[in-house]
C-alpha cells in the first residue's frame, strides 16, 4: 500500500495538533477542582478521587483498542468517534452534579486520548517524508502543551465561574475540533486485514483495570488489603493468559511478536521510565509552589499563579519540536531519546537544589520539559520504523499505554514516599527531594535502555528515511494482510 501525500500538509498538522492539545487538556481539567470535589458532588474525598482515576483508566485501556480499530476501519473515523465521546462526556459533566454521572462523563473524556497516537499514524500515512519528523514531534509535544495550558486556564475559569463552565468549554472546543477534522483531514487509505479481536480487547481491559486500579488506589485502600492484593493477583493471572491467547490467533489485538522486536520492546520499556519521570514533575513541583511558607520550603502561591509558573514547560516542548525533529533526522530518533532522557535526569538532579524560589522551580521545569520533548518526539519514529504500516496506530497506542503505566506507578511510588516523609499535614522537604531523586533515577534508567536500542541498519528501519524505504521494508506485511483478507472473503 502506497503512502499518499496531502495537498495542504500544514493544515493537516495544525488540525491534528489542536486535537492533541484539547484531549490532553482533559487530564488537567479537574485539578483545580480536586479540593472542592467532595463538596461539589456531595460525597467523600475517597469517592471524589474517582473523577481523576476513571479518566486515567479509560485512557490507558482505550489507547491500544482505538489504535487497532483505527488500523482496521480508518484512523480519521476513530478520531471523529473519540472526539464525539469527549464532547458527550463533557456535556454530561456540564449538566450534572451527580458523582456517578460525572465519573461516567470523565470515562468518555478519557477515551479520547487515543487521538494522539491516531493522529501520529495519519501523519505517517499522509505527509511527505520531509515534513514527517517535525509533524510527529509537534504532535507528541501536544501531550505536554495541553497539560501546561490546561492548569492555569482551568484555575482561571474555576475561580471566576461555576465549575460546570469548565466542561461547557471543553465541549465547545471538542465540537470545533470535530468539525475541523471532518472537513480538513483526509482518511488514510492504509488498512489492516482481519477481524477485530474482541476477546483480546476484553482480556486486555480486564488485566489493565486490575493492574492500574491496584496501583492507583492501593495507597487509599492499603497495599496489603484483600482488595489490592486480589487485584494484583488478578492482573498476574489475566495478563499472561491474554498474552498466551494473543500469540495463537491470526489477527490479534496486539501483535506481540512485533512488539517483542528489540527496537519496539526497548522503546516501550524506556517509555515506562520516561512516563515515571514525567509525572514526578507534575506531582512534586506544584506542591513546592503552593505549600505555605510555614513548611520551610513552600512559596505560598495560588493555584492560578502555580499554573502560570508551570505553563512555560508546555511551551518549551512545542518550541523545541522542530529541534527534536532535526536531531532525529540527522542522528536518528535513538539519539533524540538518549539525549532527552539525559537532559531529564540532569534536570531532576539539579532541581533537588532549585526549590528556594519560584524562578528556580520554573527553570527546573523548563529543563525537564526540554528533555521530555526530545524523548517523546522520538518514540513514534522508533516505533513506526519497526512495525508494518498496517499496525502503526495500534503500535503507537501500545506505546502510549506504556507511558500511562509509568505515570501510574510514579503516582503510587512517589505518593508513598511523600506520605512516609511528612512535616505535619504536608510532605517534608526531604520527602520531596527523595521523590525528585527517584525521578532522576527513572530518567537515567530510560537512558540506559535507550542506548541498547539497535541502530536502523540492524533491524530498526527509520521513519525518517522516507516513504519509499518504508514501503519496501513492509511490502511483504501488506501483501500477507491482503492475501489473508482475500482468503476470508
Amino acid at each position: 500500500m502506497a503512502v499518499t501525500s496531502v495537498r495542504r500538509p500544514g493544515v493537516l498538522v495544525v488540525v491534528l495538533s489542536l486535537c492533541g492539545i484539547v484531549v490532553s487538556l482533559m487530564q488537567t481539567l479537574v485539578i483545580p477542582l480536586i479540593p472542592d470535589l467532595p463538596r461539589l458532588l456531595d460525597t467523600t474525598p475517597a469517592n471524589a478521587s474517582w473523577v481523576v482515576t476513571a479518566t486515567l483508566l479509560a485512557a490507558a485501556v482505550c489507547n491500544p483498542v482505538s489504535g487497532r480499530l483505527g488500523d482496521m476501519y480508518g484512523k480519521r473515523r476513530m478520531i471523529l468517534l473519540s472526539l464525539a465521546m469527549m464532547v458527550a462526556g463533557s456535556a454530561i459533566c456540564a449538566l450534572t452534579s451527580s458523582l456517578g454521572l460525572v465519573v461516567f462523563g470523565r470515562v468518555l473524556q478519557g477515551c479520547a486520548v487515543g487521538v494522539i497516537p491516531l493522529g501520529i499514524s495519519i501523519m505517517r500515512d499522509e505527509l511527505p517524508p520531509r515534513r514527517l519528523g517535525s509533524a510527529m514531534a509537534l504532535m507528541s509535544a501536544t501531550l505536554g502543551v495541553g497539560g501546561a495550558i490546561g492548569l492555569p486556564l482551568a484555575a482561571f475559569v474555576a475561580q471566576r465561574a461555576d465549575w460546570h463552565a469548565l466542561f461547557w468549554l471543553s465541549a465547545a472546543v471538542g465540537v470545533l475540533n470535530l468539525l475541523l477534522v471532518l472537513f480538513l483531514v483526509p482518511e488514510s487509505p492504509v488498512r489492516a486485514g482481519g477481524r477485530f479481536d474482541l476477546p483480546g480487547a476484553l482480556g486486555l481491559t480486564a488485566g489493565l483495570v486490575c493492574l492500574l486500579l491496584a496501583v492507583s488506589k492501593g495507597g487509599d485502600w492499603g497495599w496489603g488489603s484483600p482488595l489490592t492484593v486480589g487485584l494484583f493477583a488478578g492482573a498476574a493471572v489475566i495478563l499472561p493468559l491474554w498474552a498466551w491467547a494473543e500469540l495463537r490467533i491470526r489477527a490479534p489485538l496486539v501483535d506481540l511478536r512485533t512488539t517483542a522486536r528489540r527496537p519496539v520492546l526497548l522503546t516501550n520499556l524506556s517509555s515506562v521510565c520516561v512516563g515515571f519521570a514525567l509525572f514526578a514533575m507534575s506531582l512534586i513541583l506544584p506542591q513546592v509552589l503552593q505549600a505555605p511558607p510555614e513548611t520551610g520550603y513552600g512559596l505560598g502561591l495560588s493555584l492560578l499563579e502555580t499554573g502560570l509558573c508551570l505553563a512555560p514547560s508546555g511551551l518549551v516542548m512545542m518550541i523545541l519540536s522542530p529541534v527534536s525533529a532535526r536531531v532525529s533526522r540527522r542522528w536518528g530518533p535513538k539519539t533524540a531519546l538518549v539525549g532527552g532522557a539525559a537532559i531529564m535526569a540532569l534536570g531532576y538532579a539539579a532541581s533537588i537544589g532549585l526549590l528556594a524560589s519560584a524562578w528556580q522551580v520554573v527553570l527546573a521545569t523548563i529543563v525537564i520539559s526540554a528533555g521530555l520533548g526530545l524523548a517523546y518526539s522520538s518514540m513514534p519514529a522508533l516505533i513506526m520504523g519497526s512495525v508494518p504500516t498496517t499496525e502503526t496506530a495500534a503500535a503507537n497506542g501500545l506505546n502510549a499505554l506504556m507511558r500511562a503505566i509509568g505515570t501510574s506507578v510514579s503516582s503510587a511510588v512517589i505518593s508513598v514516599v511523600l506520605a512516609q516523609l511528612t512535616l505535619g499535614p504536608a510532605p517534608s522537604l526531604t520527602g520531596l527531594r527523595v521523590g525528585l531523586a527517584l525521578a532522576a533515577g527513572a530518567a537515567l534508567a530510560g537512558l540506559l535502555i535507550a542506548i541498547a536500542i539497535p541502530r536502523p541498519g540492524r533491524g530498526a528501519p527509520s521513519v525518517a528515511t522516507g516513504a519509499a524505504t518504508d514501503a519496501g521494508t513492509h511490502a511483504h506485511a501488506d501483501t500477507d494482510a491482503d492475501r489473508a483478507a482475500a482468503k476470508r472473503v
